[in-house]
């Protein structure tokens, strides 16, 4: 190709280069001088970029100021279990660590215990109630379930020193996990000691516990406090002993104290026997049972008709027949319609989880069945139900 062609072909390059900047300029200038066709081109541009990245909102807006997000709303609500062991230990894991198993069976190892420590309480609850922990002196002390670290079944967990000011001869004896409550609900926090002792307490009470703990009752020289439950007014309550005995009574027997107060008698104890266990029966259900297991790792469900309501202070009547084969009885809890499965957890760590359905229901005169074979020298120490 001659140099005068490719000249002529640069310079026709160069003249539609100019002309279409000319052109651009030309559109620039008449949108700057146009409102109207700025925000038409503004409202064709946001088209374009919602047809191409368009998808549902992320975010929710809503009306008002902007709430402070605690470490509660960052904590999902779930079930979760609590174990406290007589040296002081804590820990939550998942429900789901323990699977299933048919009565009778050995379990599995469900906590690793430091020397010769024995699992004292065995707590089913949401992530997010509140925990009062109640020592053996009659304080209670209040967090929240979720600050509790989760482990898993062979893990040790942690001192609970690490979160209550306990002192120095102070122990927890007993945990419960309270829901959150209804607007306009009245619950009570029933309290019971080793020597049959029984105290009410509106809820409200708990409601504000500082860090060093208050006052939950008044012991007697020698007893100590060990059990606690939160109930409804009508409800009932069910106390067993370690000799076999069991006392049902209207929780409206216990009239309602200050947190200071000493508290009355909920049954009379035999020389040698003393409380294993308290529980609420709810108005809700339908039908009822006594689930009552011995330390030997026997147990059996009973038809709650076989208790009649009795006054507080009673002896009550015979709810398991204990014998050397069954051991003292360690708990008797109430069995409804929500509860499908039992935990228990013997003084090694040794872990069941098994159907309630699989437990035949006997009289109240009878020992019951096995429902965990135990190693030589090994007892229950806590039972839950699921």
């Amino acid at each position: 190709m001659k140099l005068s062609t490719l000249a002529g072909l640069e310079r026709q390059k160069i003249e539609d280069e100019l002309k279409e900047k000319q052109r651009l300029i030309r559109e620039l200038k008449a949108l700057l001088g146009d409102p109207k066709k700025i925000d038409g081109v503004l409202e064709n541009e946001l088209v374009e970029v919602k047809n191409k990245y368009g998808d549902e909102r992320k975010t929710k807006v809503i009306a008002g100021p902007a709430k402070i997000i605690s470490t509660e709303d960052l904590v999902p609500e779930e079930e979760t279990i609590l174990i406290l062991t007589q040296g002081g230990y804590v820990k939550r894991v998942k429900p789901t660590e323990y699977r299933t198993q048919r009565r009778g069976g050995k379990g599995v190892i469900g906590v690793t215990t430091k020397d010769e420590d024995v699992p004292l309480e065995f707590i089913s609850g949401s992530t997010h109630a509140g925990l009062l922990f109640f020592t053996n002196s009659g304080k209670v002390f209040e967090t929240k379930m979720y600050e509790i670290p989760e482990g898993t079944r062979q893990s040790k967990g942690k001192s609970i020193a690490n979160f209550l000011s306990l002192s120095a001869d102070e122990k927890v004896t007993a945990v419960l996990a309270i829901p959150k409550e209804k607007k306009g609900e009245k619950n009570f926090v029933v309290l019971v000691t080793l020597q049959g002792i029984i105290k009410k307490v509106a809820a409200e009470d708990f409601s504000d516990v500082r860090r060093s703990g208050i006052k939950a009752i008044n012991l007697q020289k020698g007893d100590s406090l060990y059990w606690a439950k939160v109930i409804s007014p009508g409800e009932e309550i069910l106390i067993s002993t370690q000799k076999g005995q069991a006392i049902r009574f209207k929780e409206k027997d216990a009239r309602e104290m200050g947190r200071t107060a000493q508290g009355v008698r909920a049954i009379k104890l035999k020389k040698g026997d003393e409380v294993v266990g308290m529980d609420a029966i709810p108005q809700e259900a339908k039908k009822f049972e006594v689930l009552a297991v011995s330390e030997l790792g026997y147990g059996k469900k009973t038809s709650l008709t076989q208790y009649k309501i009795q006054h507080r202070s009673g002896s009550g009547v015979k709810t398991v027949k204990v014998t050397p084969k069954t051991g003292n009885l360690i708990s008797a809890q109430i069995v409804w319609e929500d509860k499908e499965e039992l935990i228990a957890i013997s003084n090694n760590g040794q872990v069941i989880r098994t159907e309630l359905s699989q437990i035949p229901t006997l009289s109240r005169a009878t020992q019951g069945v096995r429902i965990m074979r135990l190693e030589s020298g090994d007892k229950v120490a806590s039972v839950v139900l699921l």
